[in-house]
């Protein structure tokens, strides 16, 4: 039990520096980034391949800038589920600083499945639906933060050191209870019991994963990604959770309540798409060595 306890400690606080770094470099980028230019590009014939490309950069400010875009009839449906589809919050960060071999294996293949799935849906729902006005942007930026730090008057200290260090710590403790959940189980369960799990369940883990997927918070993707890391669930299966998990873009969306079956429906569509990509995903895994 003590040794289950140190490897998940272990493992956890050598991602620390790493995560660190990269939270550094998002707040940089974050606080570089404004929404100007053409505006005539967010209802564009690019906006769905820009969204989605948006998506893919671990910024869950995007999805919240992209639900409020929306609710003012500036961007279209189906760039917003690109945007939506293509997030997967902190799912490539720690991807990025875990250096096992099936980390490796999976970061490029999530990231251009993601992206792909992303742009066929942006533009297929974008042909089909036609609801959208062609309004323009106001004068000014549009603030897209996601709520895990608030810009108001900090100094450049806490904006780029004070809030990427508790940051990095949160999600440290996320993955060290996610890791140490998983070594207890493969303690008392066995890996083989588990590994033998994979074919029965490729039906019902995009179902599940999916479902995780939509908790509005950055553990649900630390979860999912985890357990994929941990031999728990199939590369479908994460991929199912992850294409959901746009972190506070549909806790925006679910504040119109004037417009709840909209959102409702938006919410069906994402976890449906999701779960299809996963089940087809999972079916092709031995073809595509996932």
């Amino acid at each position: 039990m003590a040794e289950v306890f140190l490897d998940a400690f272990l493992d956890t606080l050598k991602v620390f520096p790493f995560l660190l770094v990269i939270y550094i470099i998002i707040e940089l980028i974050e606080h570089k980034t404004t929404l100007t230019g053409n505006r005539k590009i967010l209802q564009g014939r690019l906006a769905p391949l820009i969204g989605s490309a948006a998506g893919i950069i671990p910024l869950c400010g995007f999805s919240v800038m992209a639900s409020k875009l929306y609710e003012k009839d500036y961007i279209k449906t189906g760039t917003l589920l690109s945007v939506f589809i293509a997030t997967s919050d902190e799912a490539v960060i720690i991807l990025l600083t875990d250096f096992t071999s099936a980390a490796l294996r999976a970061i490029l293949p999530l990231v251009v499945i993601k992206f792909v799935l992303a742009v066929a849906v942006g533009y297929a729902v974008n042909a089909l639906i036609s609801g959208k006005s062609e309004s323009v942007l106001p004068q000014g930026e549009v603030e897209y933060s996601c709520g895990h730090s608030h810009h108001g008057g900090k100094s450049a200290v806490q904006l780029y050191l004070l809030s990427p260090l508790w940051h990095s710590f949160k999600i440290t403790l996320y993955l060290f209870a996610v890791n140490l959940a998983f070594g207890l189980i493969i303690f008392y369960v066995g890996e083989d019991k588990i590994a033998a799990s994979f074919g029965v369940n490729i039906w019902l883990q995009p179902l599940i994963t999916a479902a995780v997927g939509l908790i509005p918070s950055c553990a649900s993707s630390v979860i999912v990604t985890s357990a994929y890391l941990h031999g728990g669930i199939a590369f479908g299966s994460m991929l199912a959770g992850l294409s959901v998990n746009a972190g506070m873009g549909f806790v925006v969306l679910m504040k119109n309540t004037k417009k709840l079956k909209r959102n409702l429906a938006l919410l069906a569509f994402s976890y449906a798409v999701a779960y299809v990509a996963g089940i087809l995903v999972n079916l092709l895994a031995p073809y595509l060595n996932l």
